[in-house]
């Protein structure tokens, strides 16, 4: 009884020691800090690129000095920080938090230009043999999120200094997104919708300007009335195509003649 006695004081001596350590690493080493001090050690944590203890310092830094302007910066850098450690959710909220609070902050263009790159996926992302997919055939939903980002960004602030790089990123947005919608519309006109594939051409045509991937729009509008025996809005279709592309593989060829997504890809270090 003596030696059972004796090993449970033991084993109750070693869990009081362990928890005692553990309250002791949830002690707060910012408790008495002043929002400077935390900020610089967010800092700090975000040079090293400890995403989790920069976000821990960053939150300590609004929760405690909520009406300081430390707090508006580290809601900033809180949303980098969550992009960077791929939390896209949470950095868009952190984002649009931003947003909400302080509309007229003298960083709101870069926060506008930060919530269209946590969406954004670059050309480059797709030059590789492991993925080997077109970007237009991804959800569009994320790029379309980039697109109305860098749009605001771009009427808003046409003067910030991320202007001119939100710009080219809408280039190549309007181009792939277009070309998603084309993508849709040949879907559908394969499987004989016709009328869900005039919709989506037509779609092509009105949201989007100068793309290539009208060309493919007005084939397959053509054909489809073409299929629904409306020879009046065949003809219709048939003479933009050919005021606009009068040489259009499409005749040839027909819907096998699609141009690589590379193709307009041009030049290469477009986003580096």
């Amino acid at each position: 009884m003596k030696r059972l006695y004796k090993s449970s004081l033991i084993l109750l001596s070693t869990a009081v020691i362990a928890g005692c350590g553990a309250f002791k690493n949830d002690v707060d080493e910012t408790k008495g800090w002043t929002a400077p001090q935390i900020y610089e050690a967010a800092r700090e944590s975000v040079r090293e690129g400890e995403w989790k203890s920069a976000r821990r310092y960053l939150a300590a830094v609004e929760s405690r000095h909520p009406y300081s302007s430390y707090a508006q910066q580290s809601l900033i850098d809180l949303a980098y920080v969550n992009w960077k450690d791929d939390e896209p959710e949470q950095a868009t909220a952190a984002i649009d938090r931003f947003l909400a609070l302080y509309p007229n902050h003298p960083g709101t263009d870069y926060m506008l230009y930060l919530k269209g790159m946590v969406t954004f996926t670059p050309p480059s992302a797709f030059l590789t043999s492991y993925t080997g997919q077109d970007p237009s055939e991804r959800d569009p939903r994320g790029l379309r999120q980039s697109y109305t980002a860098f749009k605001e960004l771009v009427e808003r602030y046409p003067e910030s200094r991320y202007a001119n790089d939100a710009r080219q990123r809408l280039v190549w947005l309007v181009s792939t997104i277009a070309d998603n919608e084309a993508n849709i519309a040949e879907y559908y006109y394969i499987r004989n919708g016709y009328v869900a594939a005039i919709n989506r051409a037509q779609g092509v045509l009105r949201e989007f300007s100068g793309v290539q991937a009208a060309e493919r729009a007005l084939f397959i509008m053509m054909k489809s009335y073409e299929a629904l025996n409306m020879t009046e809005e065949a003809n219709d279709a048939k003479r933009v195509l050919d005021q606009n592309f009068p040489d259009s593989k499409y005749y040839k060829q027909g819907l096998t003649a699609q141009t690589s997504w590379m193709d307009w890809f041009s030049p290469k270090g477009w986003f580096n």
